[in-house]
């Protein structure tokens, strides 16, 4: 007869990563096992075994934690901490069109992206309305264009900032010069 405990499946790395997770939100939050046990209706023994890298929970499980803790499921499925330094090469803009390149996304409570809108001169870009709630922030680097809703155009010229609502349409628009903006865009996470 095996010890008890010992005949049980070993979890994944990947479950042992989201227990690692569990744990570090529910701390962040001064939440405790019990408290997070009673919103998500676990018992705290099972909470105390998946914070442990113990159990294999389902998506289902997940969800249930993920709502109660108010962060994105993904948050609960990475396995590594953000570096402490993102150092992206800068690359070349095409001469003819506008070029967009996503920088980086950022979760937790909002998801945030943060891109690079290259746009040639004599060039317009209507932007597509995101998700309610949602706000883009822009900072020219170099050259003008005019920007922001779509309505209330605002002229902007290198070191600008503008921040507007992104949830109408808007547009970007240059005359005979380019523009690099950096855009960062902040969604409301549901939950």
């Amino acid at each position: 007869m095996s010890a008890p405990g010992r005949d049980r499946r070993p979890a994944s790395s990947a479950a042992a990563a989201a227990g690692a997770q569990i744990q570090r939100r529910r701390q962040q939050r001064g939440m405790s096992q019990a408290e997070l046990a009673r919103r998500t209706g676990l018992s705290k023994a099972t909470l105390s075994q998946l914070e442990a890298g113990l159990g294999n929970p389902t998506l289902d499980t997940l969800d249930a934690i993920a709502v109660a803790l108010a962060i994105p499921l993904t948050d609960l499925l990475i396995r590594h901490g953000d570096p402490a330094t993102v150092h992206l090469a800068s690359t070349t803009a095409r001469e003819s069109e506008p070029t967009r390149e996503l920088l980086r996304r950022i979760s937790g409570g909002h998801s945030l992206e943060i891109w690079r809108l290259r746009l040639p001169p004599d060039t317009a870009v209507d932007g597509v309305p995101h998700a309610p709630g949602t706000t883009e922030h822009l900072l020219v680097a170099a050259g003008s264009l005019f920007a922001g809703p779509a309505d209330d155009l605002r002229h902007l010229r290198p070191g600008d900032m503008l921040a507007f609502a992104g949830d109408a349409p808007h547009r970007y628009s240059t005359g005979d010069t380019p523009a690099d903006v950096t855009v960062v865009i902040a969604s409301p996470v549901a939950g």
